[in-house]
């Protein structure tokens, strides 16, 4: 149930304001607005405002939305209003009405990074866990533990790394940019710091999932070796184990941190699929015991991993991420910018056949996506909402026919050449326009039912 009322709510707003958008500066560029639209098919609900020519309706299928203007391409236009018509405006009015949808969407995410700016977000500190074993981290000489305090891609002046998330975001960046990274490190926060460069142009990324962040080595922030809560009939409680327990060896191998222990907890499985019994060297209360531990198999992706069916790790340490008035809407800025640029560059790259079409995500990844977010806090439900926004507002600037971006493509031709686009011309863009969308509209429903179901 949160799954749908969260994907409703946001649905709802992100299309209300980008309808929103197109109303306004309609009005403001004088032309007269019929009906203002949230959803298609029957109406559930509509009305008027005392004054005003515009019906404001809501229907039953929450899809999408429409400002309907008075146009004389659509019906016949009372002469007396003829100067109320869209498609009578100079071509910067109908330019300007047609972007703004888009645009509001795009200032609905800046507004939403900004709020999360200036209210404070729990987020990890940037101290790394071990990294993953011939990952760039390890090949670079990272160990785990270490605090990061600047980063800065390619040749670009170093600038404060915030929290673990904001490390996160900055090593997607550099990766899908094929740009080397180096991270200022430090055994612990305020000592002295070294550069470590990560060789993120050597990676082959297509998609920007899990895999990517395994083989940069960088997976989590660090937490301690710690056993928390132990499943009944697992292979945690066959051995003993207790939640509380601190884990300081398996098999004589020192473990760090949580990441280390769940990786060689994943390992312990041989060629035939069968756990291999480790010898955990714990401490409990202020004592030392050793424990015999066999993980359970389990199948993931075609390979065997080990499961001890207990939760491993202590919670990482947590900061406080907070800024001012105008360092947080001017950050609000700049990640609506970032967010925009790689969205476009993604969609750049799999056009060309660079990234996988596995990228495409549809309304079923979305409602689990709005589920999940809203079931982590109204902060992280905004965050959700912020990049959904950006993605809608950029989609929409696509040169497709169908969408605003195909429109605005018309009036750039109008603008060079002086006249408008035939309308035979008009209805075969129109045409190959509803083609591409609806085979990316399957390729993204296809791409959902894979991912919840796989």
């Amino acid at each position: 149930m949160l799954t749908l009322v969260a994907f409703v709510i946001a649905l709802g707003l992100l299309i209300a304001v980008h309808e929103y958008g197109h109303y306004r500066v309609a009005v403001a560029c004088g032309v007269k607005v019929l009906r203002f639209s949230i959803g298609f098919g029957k109406p559930l609900l509509s009305w008027r405002r005392k004054g005003s020519p515009t019906e404001f309706v809501l229907c039953a299928l929450p899809l999408g939305g429409y400002v309907r203007m008075l146009d004389e391409r659509e019906a016949p236009v009372d002469p007396a209003e003829k100067h109320l018509a869209f498609n009578t405006q100079p071509l910067r009015s109908r330019a300007a009405i047609v972007a703004a949808g888009p645009a509001a969407n795009l200032l609905l995410a800046v507004a939403l990074y900004a709020l999360v700016n200036w209210t404070g977000v729990e987020e990890p500190k940037p101290v790394l866990a071990s990294p993953g074993a011939s990952s760039l981290a390890e090949r670079a000489g990272l160990v785990g533990g270490e605090w990061v305090s600047e980063a800065a891609a390619a040749d670009a002046e170093p600038t404060p790394v915030s929290s673990f998330e904001d490390l996160r975001w900055r090593l997607t960046q550099a990766a899908l940019s094929g740009e080397n990274m180096t991270l200022w490190v430090a055994g612990e926060e305020g000592g002295s710091v070294r550069p470590v460069t990560l060789a993120l142009s050597a990676l082959d990324v297509r998609e920007a999932d899990a895999g990517l962040f395994q083989r940069i080595g960088i997976l989590g922030p660090w937490t301690a070796p710690v056993v928390g809560d132990v499943m009944d009939g697992g292979a945690a409680a066959a051995a003993g184990l207790r939640s509380g327990d601190v884990v300081q060896s398996v098999d004589g191998q020192p473990v760090s941190d949580g990441q280390r222990l769940r990786s060689l907890i994943r390992l312990a499985v041989d060629p035939a699929g069968q756990g291999i019994e480790q010898r955990w060297l714990v401490e409990r209360n202020g004592q030392r015991l050793e424990l015999l531990v066999k993980p359970i198999p389990e199948e993931q992706a075609g390979a065997w991993v080990g499961r001890v069916g207990a939760y491993i790790g202590a919670a990482p340490a947590m900061m406080t991420v907070r800024f001012g008035v105008l360092d947080g809407f001017t950050r609000g800025v700049v990640r609506t910018a970032e967010v925009s640029w790689l969205t476009l560059k993604m969609m750049g790259r799999m056009v060309i056949g660079e990234a996988s079409i596995k990228n495409l995500s549809g309304p079923l990844t979305i409602a689990d996506y709005a589920g999940k977010s809203a079931s982590l806090g109204i902060t992280s439900y905004l965050l959700f909402l912020a990049l959904i926004s950006v993605s809608l507002g950029v989609l929409n600037l696509l040169p497709l026919p169908v969408l605003d971006g195909g429109h605005l493509m018309y009036y750039l031709w109008e603008g060079v050449t002086g006249r408008s686009v035939s309308d035979v011309w008009m209805e075969r863009l129109q045409r190959g326009g509803v083609a591409i969308l609806m085979a990316m509209m399957a390729i993204a429903l296809f791409n959902d039912v894979a991912r919840l179901t796989g």
